[in-house]
């Protein structure tokens, strides 16, 4: 039997652009490192009960990601000029969805080991 590969372990590859940081001296983009998370999941089984969780946790991010859009829009209105609100207030409302997601995901695993120590 094949064993399938989990695709959320790819989006670890962003961590590389934290090199990038590295080499540029730009410490920007050092909040790649974070992506490393993902690495684990290449030993993650995706099996049906996963991607359901996957689901539940991917609509929890897109829509903290629609919610906080507008806020973050008129908040960096107020503090930015106008050519750097927009970019910024779509940069933090991604930054927000994919931290949502990584926090929703591990709650649901958590629950899930949590519920499975008990059968």
């Amino acid at each position: 039997m094949k064993r399938k590969i989990n695709c959320l372990g790819f989006l670890s590859l962003l961590s590389l652009i934290a090199v990038l940081g590295w080499r540029t001296g730009n410490t920007g983009l050092y909040g790649f490192f974070g992506f490393a998370y993902y690495l684990r999941y290449f030993w993650v089984i995706p099996d049906e009960f996963f991607q359901q969780n996957l689901h539940r946790a991917a609509t929890f991010a897109f829509m903290t990601e629609m919610i906080s859009l507008v806020p973050f829009m008129f908040l960096c209105a107020r503090l930015y000029d106008g050519i750097r609100a927009v970019p910024t207030a779509f940069g933090l409302s991604f930054a927000a969805a994919i931290f949502a997601f990584t926090i929703a995901l591990m709650v649901l695993e958590w629950r899930e080991r949590k519920g499975a120590a008990y059968d």
